[in-house]
């Protein structure tokens, strides 16, 4: 029992610490959303005020840029939900010791 309890402990002891980590990289996902969906924002003005093909491009890639940053931004939170279930599993299972 002794055994099971300590490997409970360290278990949940990694898993908030990958929870921490998590939560710093999503905090910086959503640091660099804003400011590639600011850039995107930007380019989408200078290609309909210019109408020049480069000025087009520079707008769908600034977009894509942000597109993928949202993509990663998501990935991140169902990550974030998935080791929080993982911890109150773990949680539940010290509790019914």
């Amino acid at each position: 029992m002794f055994v099971k309890s300590k490997l409970l402990e360290r278990r949940l002891t990694e898993t908030g610490q990958r929870l921490k980590r998590l939560r710093v990289d999503l905090q910086v996902a959503e640091e660099q959303l804003s400011h590639f969906s600011e850039e995107a924002e930007d380019a989408r003005i200078r290609s309909l005020v210019s109408e020049t093909p480069l000025a087009g491009q520079e707008h769908r890639e600034a977009s894509k840029h942000a597109e993928s940053m949202r993509r990663h931004r998501e990935l991140l939170l169902k990550e974030i939900g998935r080791v929080e279930d993982l911890q109150n599993l773990l949680l539940d299972q010290m509790a019914s010791q």
